[in-house]
Formats: structure tokens, sequence, C-alpha cells
């Protein structure tokens, strides 16, 4: 990438006209040190270790994120075979709903997802759809300065019941 693309992307902090919105997903700004943990199918369970860079982008009025599973110095084989996970993620508040809007896109696994994200309490909610038209809620629990609990889930009977997908828990670098 070129330091022009860079420096255009970047951003110093939040844009100043929604600066106190901004603070929903702007702590989180900075490095994380992920302990992964995927629920599968068949009731078993894979552990792995991760890492989550957020930043300041478009003139402060973004928050985006790199996700990267496992981390990239214990990137070995064939991605896609073993699960690997290497996304972004853009969120953008949007006055007029009072929330966010969310762009997951992960080129290793092909998924690209599109949800709202707003304030539940003291968590954070994210709602949309998978590729396959399930629901799907992201949600980041738990949360302190120096950590949080990061949760993905399913629900394929329209929120009678929700199965964990994955869980983040997270420590600030």
């Amino acid at each position: 990438m070129t330091p022009a693309f860079l420096d255009a992307l970047h951003a110093e902090g939040p844009a100043a006209d929604r600066a106190d919105k901004m603070a929903l997903y702007g702590r989180f700004v900075g490095s994380w040190d992920l302990d992964v943990t995927e629920f599968k199918g068949d009731g078993t369970t894979r552990r792995r270790p991760g890492e989550w860079h957020f930043g300041w982008a478009l003139e402060g009025r973004a928050v985006q994120d790199v996700w990267v599973v496992p981390p990239r110095g214990q990137r070995q084989g064939d991605a896609v075979a073993l699960s690997n996970r290497y996304g972004t993620t853009l969120r953008v508040y949007d006055p007029a709903i009072d929330a966010w809007h969310i762009q997951w896109t992960d080129p290793v696994g092909q998924t690209y997802l599109s949800m709202i994200g707003r304030a539940e309490g003291d968590d954070i909610v994210q709602l949309g759809r998978s590729a396959a038209g399930h629901l799907i809620r992201w949600g980041f629990y738990q949360i302190k300065p120096d950590a949080f609990l990061w949760r993905g889930e399913a629900s394929a009977d329209n929120e009678a019941d929700w199965n964990r997908v994955v869980e983040f828990t997270a420590r600030r670098r």
C-alpha cells in the first residue's frame, strides 16, 4: 500500500460533529490479542489465538478493523482449508437511524456480511443475515478498558434459539 493511500484512509480521531456517537466503537481503537473459540455443529470446539486491530478511518467518520486468526506470525499452510480468517470491518455511524452500518469482508473465507449495530445497555449488538439467510448476531460484551468478550451467533429459527458460532476473549496489547 502506498503511504498516500494509508494517509487518506487513516484519521487521528473521531469527526468533531459526531465524536460522542463515535465513542461506541472508538473505545476499541488500538491492538488486541485474542483467544478464539469456534463452536462446531457436532459439539466440538477449536481454540486458536488471534489479533484484532482497530483504527479511526475516513476523516474520523468510521472505525475500521482488521481481524486475523491465527495471528500473522503463525499462519502456515492453506488458509482456506484451515479456516483461517483475515478480514476487515468498516463501521460507519448513521445519524438518520442512530445506529451503525457494519460491513464485514473476509477474502479468505469469501464471507461478506452487512449488519446494523447499536448499544444495548452496556453491550454492543450487531444484527444481520448470513449468506444462507440465517439471522446473525455479533456482540461485544463485558466491555472494560483493557478487555472484552466478542460473540458471534446464528439463528436458523427467527431468534427462537441462538447458536454460538465463535467467541473471542480480547485483551488490549
